[in-house]
């Protein structure tokens, strides 16, 4: 009998410490992984990944990529805090077909599915646009601006009409003559909590971000937008017009934090219209 129980605790021992060598491998493997992850990340922003200037639930996000796009996603709100891409001028459009509809994300932990909005009045407003990244990047990268990460709920007069026609603008009068652009956007949250049924949180508010990011003779240069969710939206887009400054206080966001300390005041601090040619595209009538 003693022998049987010395073999039972010999093999105890044993598994135990397969348990912990096995614990010790997935720890140090979440690291190397989580290491690398920051690393790829740096490559899909501009002058660092945003950051919360005091890290809370309401700023807590994780990032999420896809091929053309990265997604400040959070759980708590379900909805990108943030989402950042990379536009540059192409001869050819690569872009496909539109996808017939939108596709959960499976690395969202609250299950926000298409359905989540349905009777909502809301439209799934897609932050990295459709249009854009299929024209730079392709097929599979726009078929990914369809994940549910990749959205927020908008109003029908700014999803179909102001913020179509700011990304038309980008596309059709900004990007030709600047060659590559870094835009970021994102909801913002200011009053009290509401949710849809589904338990998505609704903004209160859009922003929009986009920088030239400028070469070794001309320094970066900032226009950033900021549209409330009831407008009508027929109005001049340059009455949105803020800060980047005026957007990280109402996020609780740091935007381009990597870059020096007096540049970044600089392109941060004001609006500045210089070199935009923001009559071109100011009134263009919206597609829909």
């Amino acid at each position: 009998m003693l022998g049987v129980m010395d073999e039972i605790r010999s093999a105890g021992r044993k598994l135990w410490r397969g348990l912990g060598v096995s614990l010790v491998f997935a720890l140090v493997g979440s690291g190397l992984w989580w290491w690398q992850e920051r690393d790829y990340q740096q490559y899909y922003t501009w002058q660092g990944v945003p950051e919360a200037r005091h890290l809370d639930w309401k700023t807590f996000a994780r990032g999420l990529r896809s091929d053309a796009y990265l997604v400040g996603w959070s759980d708590l709100r379900a909805n990108p805090l943030w989402v950042t891409w990379r536009l540059e001028e192409v001869e050819a459009s690569r872009q496909g077909k539109r996808p017939d509809g939108f596709e959960r994300d499976w690395r969202s932990l609250w299950p926000v599915s298409p359905d989540s909005y349905r009777g909502s009045g809301y439209d799934r407003g897609q932050l990295a646009p459709n249009y854009a990244i299929g024209k730079v990047y392709g097929l599979k990268a726009q078929e990914q601006t369809f994940r549910m990460t990749n959205i927020s709920p908008q109003t029908p007069a700014l999803n179909r009409k102001l913020w179509q026609r700011l990304e038309a603008a980008i596309m059709d009068n900004i990007l030709p003559r600047e060659g590559a652009l870094w835009i970021t956007a994102g909801p913002v949250f200011t009053g009290s909590i509401e949710r849809l049924s589904s338990l998505v949180e609704i903004p209160d508010a859009f922003y929009k971000i986009i920088i030239a990011p400028g070469d070794s003779q001309r320094p970066p240069r900032a226009l950033a937008f900021l549209f409330p969710q009831q407008v009508r939206g027929d109005e001049p887009l340059d009455r949105f017009l803020v800060s980047i400054d005026r957007i990280e206080a109402l996020t609780g966001l740091d935007f381009f934090h990597d870059l020096p300390d007096d540049v970044e005041q600089r392109l941060e601090a004001q609006v500045r219209r210089d070199g935009w040619k923001v009559e071109s595209f100011n009134r263009t009538p919206s597609r829909y």
